[in-house]
């Protein structure tokens, strides 16, 4: 995936994931042509409706999440794995600052979206609505969506093992166009935490988060996240990706 679209997918992501999650570690999930047991489109299991709304109960009372993440892409013959820190607080900010393989930065002020990779001198700038197709599935994590409401056919990934043992793995089709995602899988810890995030798109490609380390109602300035462009970077307004 290119730099700006896999940026975009994250945030759709967090978009989406503003009402939900929490942290997990390594594992490759593949998309599925056949789903065993998964319930029909509008309905969903008496089991998984429990799970869901104790996962909403869990992030819609939080303020802010601060945690450690990797992303995973696989597709086209390649992978490509990056990591670093995530910063979310209410209402519709989020900060991924990446440090590994190379410094990056993703952000949001709730109004306005910042992509910007020191090395290429340049800063692209969109308008936040803009993101909801790319970037919907991670806003999910601090806002007041419901799974149920979110992913049509929710029902539990029998055919994927978590990555950690007692996690459940939830799948679903989001209901909204979210860039070119086919299947959102969540895997669920018994605390009710979103521990790994997979988003599956129709040509096969996956992209996966982990997320670790998780502090929950941290004290976060507006401040973290904004953004102006150090001297002699180019700005550029308009769609961030190609």
């Amino acid at each position: 995936m290119k730099n700006v679209a896999s940026c975009l997918l994250i945030a759709s992501a967090v978009v989406f994931l503003w009402s939900v999650r929490a942290p997990g570690q390594q594992n490759t999930t593949q998309p599925s042509t056949s789903h065993q047991n998964s319930s029909q489109p509008g309905t969903t299991q008496p089991d998984v409706r429990q799970l869901a709304r104790a996962v909403d109960g869990h992030y819609n009372h939080l303020r802010s999440l601060q945690g450690e993440f990797t992303e995973t892409y696989a597709g086209n013959g390649t992978q490509r794995q990056e990591s670093g820190t995530l910063w979310l607080k209410k209402p519709r900010k989020m900060r991924w600052e990446y440090r590994s393989p190379k410094e990056k930065l993703f952000l949001s002020d709730g109004q306005s979206v910042w992509f910007y990779v020191p090395a290429e001198r340049q800063a692209r700038k969109t308008d936040f609505k803009k993101l909801d197709d790319l970037r919907s599935p991670i806003a999910f994590l601090l806002g007041k969506t419901k799974l149920e409401n979110e992913l049509q056919g929710l029902s539990k990934a029998v055919d994927r093992a978590p990555a950690l043992p007692g996690d459940t793995v939830l799948r679903g089709v989001p209901k909204g166009s979210i860039g070119d995602v086919s299947e959102v899988q969540l895997e669920i810890s018994p605390s009710n935490q979103i521990v790994r995030i997979v988003l599956l798109e129709p040509d096969g490609g996956t992209t996966e988060f982990r997320f670790t380390d998780w502090k929950e109602n941290v004290e976060l300035s507006d401040s973290r996240f904004h953004f102006i462009p150090p001297p002699g970077v180019e700005t550029v307004e308009g769609a961030l990706g190609p």
